[in-house]
């Protein structure tokens, strides 16, 4: 997208300084050795890029000082935190699920089974054994079982375990849990990307086709761009982690939103190479405009990501300077990089040059124009329900809502399993231990509840009298811990993420504080999602607001006007409610934490349309009055428009169709229609807001303010008779003269 930002005062006026450095000159004389240096920098990147850790579990984002939190700390230092996962091996009798579970527990990662055998003697004939007694864990010939990892969840071992897990069982194995989730998320997550990867160039490198002048330009900017975008992946080293999330979606996402500056470069260098200057001459002075415009678009996109910095759930954290640092790689590499490779291709360039595919939109541009009240009107109606729409959807919050989405094996698995044995959800009660007593009464109680499905705490397994060195040290050892604290499993029979679950959640702490009210933490899927939700939704807010603060305060300075941010945001701010209502509208529960990031980067990327069409208005108006300067706005600014539009859209609505993961989805989807609102108001709104705001547009504030108080002055001092304090007019004239 091309835009250079015009003071409304002469906004051309004043030229560099003597002595000052000259960087264009500087990025020409030395164009090879900074093509040497990115492409070491590229090289070096590549090698690092896969050494970078990225992380599933969105629970390791929640600040320390929610319970949830807490409790998994604790319990990460006296039981470790081992991964988990169920599975219902299907069609076998008693025995066969016995020699199951026996063969599964031998496998290496496997720390235990829990299973009915621990209560029930399965070799017992079948008029010993009271089968509804075992309808928890057998029933329909299927038997279910927990099962419990050497390692966590995402650990390779347990991946590995899993597996041959699977292998075992065959045809008849379903399994869910966080273990089976996280590892599947990881699986699809790198075949998905890189498919996403495939076709979002292709798909960039056909609208670079039709939107440029030459054959070889789409090459060149794909080049740009993708030297850009391994130095990211590269440089996220220094971060040690980043999210499953960020992983995904930032390099398709740097390549849509920094497509624009190198656009903007080469229009310039094609545009002064048309005016008669030589290839040297031309690209100086294309570095030298692409300067300021490129640091001024970036600066809005660049904001826009950061404020998810300053999100207590840290995911934000790093998808900010991730996504931040990308378009500072982006930015980077076109004004540093992008002239070396111009100088190498301007022949080719000029070879494979063609004719414009793109037409004028000249009718286009006045038919718009012509609505502008009618689209004003609309808008106006539409914005109040719209924001209130928005507010009201459904939303998810935990791991449950990013890996088991519908579509995939987890999902399906869960469902086969969930119509035989019911859900089953499992939570840990964290207390100290030393009172056995006190510990069974609580387990008792927890097992009294109707929706618990079962409990298992040392105090009910050992016999009362008998010492705990009675027991194997493998049931000990998951239980009680010589530091202090005792671990209680709870079964109830509810999903992980759901109303019914955060109340069941609540009744349990509130039980548990009754008998541990000092130092007791639940942990598990649904107390983590609980406070998941209340941080990220605390998040929201915050964000939103500094969000708009912080591109509000980057255009105010552009521009040095308090009300042009005013008049650039608003098409922005209606297209993101519109958005934002449209799942509400169409009864969808939406994943909340690509609510809240799409917020910011539809703000920070999509403004820059606005900016544009701004910047050409009161360019156009300096030469035409204002409704043909209105038209002629639009004539200018569709073409650049369309093309940054089109390419955040299309990336959008690929990781929509392709991605099976939930999250990930749902943030394409509302990138892409984001992006299509954005571009179709900006188009729509901003020629009857610019024409509404001319005076604004072409003064100065400062000088509309100055001409106010003149003016009343002059309406309190007419027909007033002169004091003789008052010196006579004429005698000031002739002192001003002396």
């Amino acid at each position: 997208m091309k835009f250079h930002f015009h003071h409304k005062k002469d906004r051309e006026a004043g030229g560099a300084a003597g002595g000052k450095f000259d960087l264009p000159g500087f990025i020409i004389r030395r164009s090879r050795a900074i093509e040497k240096c990115f492409i070491l920098a590229v090289l070096i990147s590549a090698v690092m890029a896969p050494f970078v850790n990225v992380n599933y579990d969105l629970t390791e984002y929640l600040p320390d000082t929610v319970q949830s939190r807490q409790g998994l700390n604790i319990m990460e230092e006296t039981f470790g935190y081992p991964g988990t996962a169920r599975v219902m091996i299907k069609d076998v009798t008693l025995y066969e699920a016995k020699a199951y579970k026996d063969r599964l527990e031998k496998v290496d990662g496997v720390d235990q089974i829990l299973w009915l055998d621990t209560a029930a003697n399965v070799f017992s004939g079948e008029g010993f054994i009271d089968y509804t007694s075992i309808d928890e864990y057998y029933k329909d010939n299927c038997a279910v079982m927990d099962i419990t990892f050497d390692e966590g969840d995402t650990s390779r071992r347990t991946s590995r375990a899993i597996d041959e897990m699977r292998e075992i069982t065959g045809d008849k194995g379903y399994y869910v849990g966080m273990a089976v989730q996280d590892k599947s998320v990881a699986e699809n997550v790198q075949e998905e990307m890189q498919m996403i990867l495939v076709i979002g160039v292709a798909m960039i490198f056909l609208v670079l086709c039709v939107t440029t002048n030459s054959w070889i330009e789409p090459f060149l900017y794909l080049t740009v761009m993708g030297v850009a975008v391994v130095i990211n992946k590269g440089t996220n080293i220094f971060l040690g982690e980043i999210s499953f999330l960020t992983n995904s979606v930032s390099a398709v996402l740097q390549l849509a939103v920094s497509m624009d500056y190198s656009i903007f470069l080469i229009h310039a260098f094609t545009r002064y190479k048309k005016a008669g200057m030589g290839q040297t001459e031309a690209l100086r002075a294309a570095i030298d405009e692409a300067l300021n415009s490129i640091f001024a678009s970036s600066l809005t996109t660049i904001v826009g990501f950061l404020v998810l910095v300053f999100m207590k759930f840290s995911i934000g954290f790093d998808m900010g300077i991730v996504l931040a640092k990308g378009i500072v790689c982006s930015l980077l590499t076109v004004v540093l990089f992008m002239p070396a490779m111009i100088l190498r291709l301007a022949k080719w360039m000029d070879r494979t040059a063609h004719r414009p595919f793109l037409p004028e939109f000249d009718r286009l541009s006045r038919g718009i124009f012509k609505m502008r009240y009618v689209v004003l009107a609309v808008v106006a109606v539409l914005t109040v329900p719209a924001y209130t729409a928005q507010g009201m959807n459904s939303y998810m919050y935990g791991n449950d809502s990013v890996g088991a989405g519908e579509g995939t094996e987890v999902y399906a698995d869960e469902q086969e399993i969930d119509q035989i044995f019911g859900r089953s959800n499992m939570m840990m009660a964290l207390v100290p231990s030393g009172d056995n007593v006190k510990e069974r009464e609580f387990a008792d109680e927890i097992s009294d509840l109707p929706y618990t499905k079962s409990v298992l705490s040392l105090s009910q397994t050992l016999p009362q009298g008998v010492p705990e060195s009675f027991l194997p040290e493998s049931v000990t050892g998951l239980l009680h811990d010589e530091s202090g604290w005792s671990r209680i499993l709870i079964y109830v029979r509810s999903k992980g993420e759901s109303e019914k679950a955060f109340q069941y959640s609540d009744e349990i702490q509130s039980i548990m504080k009754k008998y541990y009210p000092e130092e007791s933490y639940l942990v598990g899927a649904t107390p983590s999602t609980q406070d998941i939700k209340t941080t990220i939704t605390a998040d929201y807010s915050r964000v939103n607001t500094l969000s708009l603060i912080g591109v509000f305060v980057v255009v105010m300075f552009s521009f040095r006007s308090v009300l042009i941010p005013i008049i650039t945001m608003i098409p922005i701010e209606v297209a993101i409610f519109i958005n934002m209502a449209v799942p509400y509208i169409a009864g969808e529960t939406m994943i909340f934490i690509g609510y809240i990031i799409v917020s910011s980067i539809q703000l920070g990327a999509t403004v820059d349309y606005a900016i544009l069409t701004t910047n050409n208005y009161i360019a156009c108006r300096k030469e035409l009055d204002k409704n043909a300067a209105a038209v002629e706005t639009l004539k200018r600014s569709i073409p650049s428009i369309l093309t940054s539009g089109s390419i955040l859209t299309i990336v959008g609505y690929i990781l929509y169709h392709v991605s099976s993961i939930a999250a990930i989805g749902d943030m394409g989807h509302l990138i892409g229609r984001g992006a299509i609102l954005s571009m179709i108001l900006v188009c729509t709104l901003m020629p009857a807001l610019l024409v509404l705001g001319d005076r604004i547009l072409m003064n100065s504030e400062l000088d509309m303010i100055r001409e106010f108080f003149r003016k009343r002055r002059e309406r309190r001092g007419f027909g007033r008779k002169k004091t003789a304090a008052e010196p006579d007019a004429c005698e000031e004239e002739k002192r001003d003269e002396r």
